[in-house]
């Protein structure tokens, strides 16, 4: 084992919850998380190393690389966490309508993935835009009801 990663495993593990699992410290996790991104490193060996289940790792680097995403198209930075998954829905419109030509919704639907949706004051058009890209997000069964 490296000297690097000898002392992220010290300090990975800061506790344990009631149910027997691990509290993590984050600088740590995220040392790990950015070996693992090196060229050539492998997510097992490390986590091996680490005394991290290798799934649980390549969890961690799915995440922080999905906040990477996030961040490098919006600016703001997501926490390295599992939650809810939002997709970014970009509206543009050529020409504004009139005012006159305005027509703003009330409208609630219930996606098939689960997903409820409540606009009100939103045109038409974009209102379309925005179930489109909802009805195509995955979601788990569990928000199915």
């Amino acid at each position: 084992m490296s000297d690097g990663m000898e002392g992220i495993s010290r300090r990975l593990v800061v506790g344990h919850k009631r149910d027997g699992r691990n509290v993590y410290d984050p600088q740590a996790k995220r040392e790990l998380v950015e070996a693992c991104l090196k060229p050539g490193a492998s997510v097992a060996r490390l986590a091996r190393e680490c005394g991290v289940n290798a799934n649980q790792l390549a969890t961690w680097v799915r995440l922080h690389e999905k906040r990477s995403a996030v961040a490098s198209t919006t600016g703001a930075v997501a926490p390295l966490t599992e939650t809810a998954q939002f997709v970014q829905v970009e509206v543009s419109s050529a020409v504004p309508p009139a005012p006159e030509a305005v027509h703003e919704l009330k409208l609630q639907a219930r996606l098939p993935n689960g997903v409820i949706v409540d606009l009100h004051g939103c045109d038409h058009e974009h209102a379309g835009r925005l179930i489109e890209a909802l009805g195509r997000v995955r979601c788990s069964a569990s928000t199915k009801t």
